[in-house]
């Protein structure tokens, strides 16, 4: 099957500029991503960081409530 695909490749006319394009779209991404996170500030990652206990406690108060009623 493999070879099958390398075959159809090879006859294809400038398919070998896919790959390169593929790589830059991902290094771009990384990169962007990289710095994005570098220059958050430290608050913003420390309010990111709580969203998940918040989300425990808030479930946790639903279930009481309910619980309750």
């Amino acid at each position: 099957m493999l070879r099958f695909i390398t075959q159809v490749f090879k006859g294809m006319d400038g398919v070998s500029i896919y790959p390169i394009i593929s790589l830059l779209i991902f290094v771009i991404f990384f990169i962007t991503v990289l710095l994005y996170v570098l220059k958050m500030k430290k608050r913003e990652i420390d309010e990111l960081s709580q969203i998940p206990f918040e989300l425990d406690e808030q479930e946790l108060q639903n279930k009481v409530t309910t619980s309750n009623n």
